[in-house]
Order: C-alpha cells, then structure tokens, then sequence
C-alpha cells in the first residue's frame, strides 16, 4: 500500500507547484509559506484529533521530539527556498531541481541510517540527477 501513497503524493506535489506558482504572483514568498502552513497546519491537526489520540503528544520521547522538530525545521527551510525559486523561474525548471531530492534523500540514507545502496537504486539517482540537467539545461 506505501506505493499508493507515494504515488498520491507526487500528484499533490505536482499540484503544489502549479497552485503555488499562481498564488504566489504579487506577494511575498515568506507570506504565502507562512499562508500555506497555517493550511498544512490546521489540516493536519484536524486530522490527528479525528483519526488518532492527540494525548499521545504526552508519551513522546526527548529524541522523537528533537528528530521531529529538525525535520520540521528543513521542511519550513525547503517551503521558504521553493516559493522564493518559483516566483523567480518557472515550475518546469523549479520543479524538477526539487526532486533532486531524492537522489540527496538516496545518498543521506546510505551515509546517515546505513542503507544499502543497490545498483538499482544508484542508477535510479544517476537517471534523476540526468534527468534534472536535461530539463533545467
């Protein structure tokens, strides 16, 4: 079931882009981050309080909090970074630079969790990053 939220995720950030891109004309791209968080937020809350426990917030460990809060923290500074790129070029560069995510995102996991890297999984990061140059070139 993962690859179907993978997949529904890329729709959305797909639909991220496009949306941003004309939200973003004729304001600053640190307000409409912020506009797009409060959104994120209140969505995202709504559904803690309707589909979880939202007192296990209690039972968090010190290290969960720490983890979480700077992935927060890198995600707030990518939202800023992406906005900002996508009000000066254009989503069909913009986009595709974002996504090189993934090949980072490949190359941390190795370094940092440990992950093996395949040759699969390596000439999949090699076709992105080519991929990117071809597009943004």
């Amino acid at each position: 079931m993962w690859w179907t939220y993978a997949l529904l995720s890329a729709v959305f950030a797909a639909l991220t882009a496009v949306l941003a891109k004309v939200g973003i004309k004729g304001v600053s791209s640190d307000l409409a981050t912020a506009i797009r968080t409060v959104v994120i937020l209140v969505v995202a809350w709504g559904i803690v309080f309707v589909r979880d426990n939202p007192s296990d917030i209690f039972t968090l460990q010190p290290r969960t909090w720490l983890f979480l809060g700077l992935s927060g923290l890198a995600t707030g500074l990518s939202w800023l970074c992406y906005f900002r790129a996508l009000q000066l070029g254009k989503v069909s560069q913009v986009a595709p630079v974002d996504k090189l995510s993934v090949a980072l995102a490949i190359v941390l996991s190795v370094v940092f969790l440990g992950e093996t890297l395949t040759l699969k999984v390596a000439l999949g990061a090699a076709l992105i990053i080519g991929g990117t140059l071809v597009l943004i070139l």
